[in-house]
C-alpha cells in the first residue's frame, strides 16, 4: 500500500482526492492545511475521518511516515513544502506551476536529485483525451512536419479574490496549461518568445488580463498564443481553440469534442490551391501505457505512481516541466521589456 499526505486542502484538492480514490493500492494518511477546519471538512467529504489532520507539515510527516506527498499549496509556499517532503524521503507530485521563479525551480530539481526522489508536476490538461489523440495523430506523420501551432483562449470569468489583483494574471495563472500542451503537441521546446500584454477598457483585472505571444521552437516551427480573461461572448473552452499546420495538411480542435483534419491528396498535381481531403483523427486505443493514457488528474497520478513503483519516468517530471515554466516566465519578461527573450532553463 502506497501512503500519501496531501498538503493544501483548498478547492483544487478535491480533484486530487477524487483521482486518488480511483487508484488501487493508494491510501491518503494525512491532510495538511494552515486552516485545519478546511482540512477536516475535506476529510469528511472524502470519508477520511481517520487520517491525521494538522497545520504543521513536519509533524504530520513524522506521525504518518508517508511514501508520497501531494503538494497542492499556493505557488509561494511550494518551495518550502517540496523541500521538506524531499528531505523526509518522500516522492512528490506538485500542483502547477513548478515554482514562481526559475531559481526556485532549479533548486527543487537539485534537491530531488540529491535526495534521489521523484518530483513531478500535475499538468493535467495534457492528459485530456483530445490532446492525446492530437499528439498521436501528429506523431504518425498524418499532417507531415509541423510548421506552426496556433492557440486561442478567450473567456470572461469573474473570479474575485487574488486573481483579480495578481500581476500577469493570464500568463502566470492560466497560460502554462496551453503552453505546456503546445510543447507536448509539437514534441519540441521553445527557444525564444516575443509577447505583449494589455488591459482592455472593460477589464476587471489589475494586470495582464489579455496577452499575445509568439514562440520560436527549436526545430524552427512557430507557436502563437492569443488570449484574454475579460472577453465576453463567443467563448472558447478552457482548453482553447487550436490549429496545427503541417507540410502535408492541417488539424483543428475546438477545445471540446470536435477534431477535424484535412491532408493533401496523394499524387495530386499542383494548382492554385492544392487538393485536400478530410481524414479522421482516430480515437485513442485502450491502453495502460503512458502514451495512450488520458484522464486528467487521474492520468497524471497513475503515471507518477507507476514511476515510483519502478515504471517509466513520467512526462511531467520536474526536469521536463521546467521548460513549460520557462516559457511563461520568458513571456512575462518580454511583455515587461518589449524585447524578444531567449528561453533557457
Amino acid at each position: 500500500m502506497m501512503r500519501a499526505v496531501l498538503v493544501g486542502c483548498g478547492s483544487m484538492s478535491r480533484a486530487w482526492l477524487q483521482a486518488a480514490a480511483e487508484i488501487d493500492g493508494l491510501a491518503i494518511v494525512g491532510l495538511v492545511d494552515i486552516d485545519q477546519r478546511q482540512a477536516r471538512r475535506r476529510a469528511g467529504e472524502f470519508g477520511l475521518d481517520a487520517v491525521v489532520v494538522g497545520d504543521d507539515l513536519d509533524a504530520v510527516l513524522a506521525q504518518t511516515g508517508p511514501d508520497l506527498v501531494f503538494d497542492v499549496v499556493v505557488p509561494s509556499a511550494r518551495h518550502q513544502v517540496v523541500s521538506k517532503a524531499l528531505a523526509a524521503g518522500c516522492d512528490v507530485l506538485s500542483e502547477k506551476p513548478l515554482a514562481p521563479t526559475l531559481a526556485e525551480a532549479r533548486d527543487l530539481l537539485t534537491r530531488a536529485d540529491a535526495a534521489q526522489r521523484l518530483h513531478a508536476v500535475v499538468q493535467n490538461r495534457r492528459y485530456i483525451e483530445p490532446v492525446r489523440r492530437l499528439r498521436a495523430f501528429i506523431e504518425r506523420g498524418a499532417i507531415g512536419e509541423v510548421t506552426s501551432l496556433h492557440a486561442d483562449f478567450f473567456l470572461g470569468p469573474h473570479f474575485g479574490g487574488f486573481r483579480e489583483e495578481m500581476p500577469h494574471v493570464l500568463l502566470l495563472d492560466m497560460a502554462i496549461h496551453t503552453l505546456d500542451a503546445g510543447r507536448y503537441l509539437a514534441g519540441d521546446d521553445a527557444v525564444a518568445v516575443y509577447a505583449e500584454e494589455w488591459e482592455p477598457s472593460n477589464s476587471w483585472y489589475a494586470s495582464g488580463a489579455s496577452a499575445a505571444a509568439i514562440f520560436r521552437l527549436a526545430a524552427g516551427a512557430v507557436f502563437s498564443y492569443r488570449g484574454s480573461w475579460c472577453a465576453d461572448g463567443l467563448a472558447t473552452s478552457w482548453e482553447g481553440a487550436w490549429r496545427i499546420v503541417g507540410t502535408r495538411g492541417s488539424v483543428v480542435w475546438d477545445g471540446a469534442d470536435s477534431l477535424r483534419a484535412e491532408v493533401l491528396e496523394s499524387g495530386a498535381g499542383p494548382g492554385f490551391f492544392s487538393p485536400v481531403t478530410a481524414v479522421d483523427v482516430p480515437p485513442l486505443p485502450p491502453s495502460a501505457e503512458p502514451g495512450g493514457r488520458a484522464g486528467g488528474h487521474l492520468g497524471v497520478l497513475r503515471d507518477f505512481i507507476d514511476a515510483v513503483n519502478g515504471g517509466p519516468v513520467p512526462e511531467t517530471v520536474a526536469h521536463e516541466n521546467i521548460k513549460s515554466l520557462a516559457m511563461v516566465l520568458a513571456a512575462m519578461e518580454s511583455a515587461e521589456t518589449g524585447q524578444r527573450i531567449d528561453i533557457t532553463t
